[in-house]
């Protein structure tokens, strides 16, 4: 099937449905595809503090989550 037709057959759907918390699941999740990234809004020393976590993983600096547990168990 392609594109055009998906579009028409979710719209079928839609129009047919009287399933208000459907219909609100629906534009909630295509309101979230309309949104800015997540990324975007975040200030820059969070984005800097991630981007120093993701590093630390690449080079293998990372704790055992057992390990690290024992400690506060």
């Amino acid at each position: 099937m392609n594109l055009q037709a998906e579009k028409l057959e979710i719209m079928k759907l839609i129009l047919e449905t009287e399933n208000p918390g459907l219909l609100k699941s629906i534009k909630d999740l295509l309101w979230k595809e309309e949104k800015a990234d997540f990324w975007e809004t975040l200030p820059q020393s969070q984005k800097n503090e991630i981007l120093e976590g993701i590093r630390d993983i690449e080079n293998g600096d990372v704790v055992d989550y057992q390990e690290f547990m024992k400690k506060y168990r």
